[in-house]
């Protein structure tokens, strides 16, 4: 069981179009919580990778690995000005995207990487893991409008999707809370966002739990 007070270190997680970013700034704001941002932007291979998966997979994977590793590595500090952390992905997730991408041989060389980087680094006190329709997924993807994600197909987001569910359906890595996200909206109705809370410091919340919040319009 997980209680208030256990509860420190936060990663929300989802595929591309969750709103895990935008969830983490919101917990970040009732929290006043340190909050760490996968910084996606500032990968040079990511839309060269978005148009052609197989040639730029590798030099974008290992970049976002090293890049994560560093900001994870700085939580490795007790930070004591900081009550609570946010964070809008989890380290391990990494793995997620190297065995969708890869080729067998890139694979294998990841392999060797990944376990050196990942032994020492900090586990969150809980995980919230948005699970999403792939119709919502790309509602939200085309609704927010970034450049970079033009070129996203749909059937690129539903393999992810797919390869998400798989891997946290399988996660006992840490507690964590599934949020089926499809019909809410945390950011705009703060019905929802206060209902998510509530759930998030739960007293008698388990170890691995499955929130259906109650359908509501989206617009």
């Amino acid at each position: 069981m997980a209680s208030n007070d256990e509860i420190k270190f936060i990663a929300v997680e989802g595929v591309i179009g969750a709103g895990k970013t935008a969830l983490a700034k919101k917990l970040k704001s009732r929290l006043e919580s340190k909050l760490i941002l996968e910084q996606f932007e500032a990968n040079p291979f990511l839309e060269n990778f978005y148009n052609d998966r197989k040639r730029f997979a590798f030099q974008t994977q290992m970049f976002f690995l090293i890049n994560r590793f560093k900001q994870q590595e700085e939580l490795n500090q007790d930070d004591l000005f900081t009550n609570f952390i946010v964070c809008d992905y989890i380290f391990d997730k990494d793995k997620i995207f190297a065995y969708l991408n890869l080729s067998a041989e890139e694979l294998k060389l990841y392999e060797n990487v990944f376990p050196l980087l990942s032994r020492n680094l900090r586990k969150p006190d809980l995980v919230i893991y948005l699970q999403s329709s792939l119709d919502r997924l790309m509602f939200n993807i085309k609704k927010r409008g970034r450049s970079i994600e033009r070129n996203l197909t749909r059937s690129y987001i539903e393999e992810l999707s797919d390869a998400y569910n798989h891997f946290f359906f399988r996660y006992n890595s840490t507690p964590l809370l599934i949020v089926n996200s499809t019909d809410i909206d945390f950011v705009n109705n703060d019905e929802d966002f206060d209902e998510l809370f509530r759930q998030i410091f739960r007293e008698d919340r388990g170890v691995t739990e499955y929130f259906k919040p109650e359908a509501r319009s989206i617009g």
